[in-house]
């Protein structure tokens, strides 16, 4: 669906009126939402309190391992926050080997040992929590929350089933399609032994010696997380690395982990999986989709697939509401305010086509549309400059373009760059000039900055606030302008004076 230029006009068109009762009456809801992520939950919410009728549909289909989880989306149960929790895991374990020694504390890098089954429980324990939490938090809001898997029947008419295959008819004025993604896992003989994202979280066994296949987000912090808390990691990648994200970036981070003992395996692809009959380990034959030369890589103890997500679009009968989906993604086309094809039908979040899968992008996304439907709002999501990080072991941030796309943008831009070691790294001794930030700028519009991206750690504490600057479209005299704290991170940023263009070295000693 065409997204034009966000005009006046346009958002006016775009903030329709509360139509509550009336001739919204005649529906069950006047807003049904399927999905129950951090989009679905905050527009359902939000509605609610402005006076809508809202029902929030959400059930979890079981992972082809039979993984399920509760009310929250991907976010909470298999994402963001599973993931955030084990790589802090993976931090404190390596600080505890390979720096705390050296500010005093007596210990013993030899007898680290992580427990798994409490790192899971604990883990586990905190997502149910929010599962309640969310739940008790829709009851609040006056949202009928419905444990039911919804399918179109018609453009207003939707089927709701139970766990126990009981079935209800409900209509509603508006729908609002939140539904997210789910991995794709190998197509390939013995796939049946393979896990996703889906399942690592809630493994009741220990991951032990691992085969991460992929080479996205999840890939890397996957892997990453798991050589951190002392198991061994390999990672097989068809091509690059971290794609759509800056390539240098990509690649400085996991020549990082490839140093700090994460294995890679190249330019190769998994052929077939075999199980030992004896022991339960896997093998996995491999193909190098340059040679076509094959080879055998075990044996391991689980094999993850993170080859990408697909969106949760094609069980629902989007045919029968009408609504068109992209022909090679299956994502749902959306215009600046999230309207599909069909007037009354919306969609945010992971399954939008050219969107971010990000959980504050949904979560605005659909507080924003709530407030344009039922309050007249006239705030829209912009999809651009939003920032993120990559919770590799040393994590990357980023906001704005990368080198690439400035370059294909702009033409002429400019680098300025540093790289360094953090305080904390020097009484240990570890890895000089490891970290790096760039600020890429537009020398034709006063070196406007259109790109951040730094690797180090906290990476993210940092880009947060730099995003903030980004928005107000901040010069790099802005930043120069702009006093540093010290001894930190981020105070690199405001004393950037190399350029890539110079040619001179963005190497740094001393504070």
């Amino acid at each position: 669906m065409h997204r034009g230029p966000i005009t006046e006009a346009a958002i006016a068109a775009a903030a329709v009126d509360p139509d509550i009762g009336g001739a919204a009456a005649s529906y069950d809801w006047d807003l049904f939402v399927i999905g129950g992520g951090s989009g679905g939950l905050a527009c359902a919410k939000a509605a609610a309190e402005l006076g809508a009728r809202v029902a929030l549909a959400d059930f979890v289909k079981p992972s082809p391992q039979g993984t399920k989880w509760g009310l929250g989306g991907t976010c909470v149960n298999v994402g963001c926050i599973p993931k955030k929790l084990m790589h802090t895991a993976a931090l404190h374990g390596e600080a505890m080997k390979h720096m705390a020694p050296s500010f005093g504390w007596n210990v013993d890098p030899a007898t680290l040992k992580l427990d798994w089954e409490t790192l899971r429980s604990n883990v586990c324990d905190y997502i149910r929590s929010l599962n309640f939490g969310y739940s008790a938090s829709l009851r609040s809001k006056n949202v009928k929350y419905l444990n039911v898997y919804a399918r179109f029947q018609d453009p207003h008419t939707l089927e709701l089933e139970d766990k126990n295959g009981t079935k209800t008819v409900v209509t509603a004025r508006r729908v609002l399609l939140a539904t997210g993604g789910r991995p794709t896992t190998l197509d390939i003989p013995g796939r049946e032994h393979v896990i996703t994202s889906d399942d690592i979280f809630f493994l009741e066994r220990d991951p032990g010696r691992t085969l991460v296949v992929g080479a996205s987000y999840v890939a890397l912090e996957c892997a990453g997380f798991l050589t951190g808390i002392g198991r061994t990691a390999t990672v097989m990648m068809r091509s690059i690395p971290l794609r759509g994200f800056d390539a240098d970036m990509a690649n400085r981070a996991v020549d990082f982990m490839e140093q700090h003992g994460t294995a890679f395996v190249r330019g190769c692809v998994p052929v077939a999986i075999t199980k030992d009959a004896t022991d339960g380990t896997l093998r996995v034959e491999y193909e190098n989709v340059s040679t076509k030369e094959r080879g055998v890589l075990g044996p391991y103890d689980t094999v993850l697939a993170a080859v990408g997500r697909k969106p949760e679009t094609a069980a629902i009968h989007l045919d029968k509401s009408g609504v068109r989906l992209h022909p090679t993604s299956g994502k749902v086309p959306t215009d600046h305010f999230e309207r599909t094809n069909v007037p009354h039908i919306y969609a945010i979040g992971d399954i939008i086509e050219d969107g971010l899968e990000l959980t504050p992008v949904a979560i605005h996304a659909g507080r924003a549309l709530a407030d344009r439907l039922y309050a007249g709002g006239k705030t829209v999501t912009e999809y651009r400059s939003v920032p993120t990080t990559v919770f590799t072991p040393l994590e990357y941030g980023c906001v704005g373009l990368s080198e690439e796309a400035a370059t294909e943008k702009f033409g002429i831009i400019e680098v300025y760059h540093t790289n360094f070691k953090p305080l904390e790294w020097q009484l240990p001794h570890l890895d000089d000039n490891a970290c790096y930030m760039k600020l890429i700028v537009n020398p034709m519009d006063s070196e406007r900055i259109i790109g951040f991206h730094i690797l180090a750690p906290n990476a993210g504490e940092i880009t947060q606030a730099v995003a903030v600057a980004v928005r107000c479209r901040a010069t790099k005299a802005d930043f120069d302008a702009t006093i540093g704290i010290h001894p930190t991170i981020a105070e690199d940023m405001t004393t950037l004076k190399v350029t890539k263009s110079s040619g001179a070295s963005a190497e740094k000693a001393g504070c």
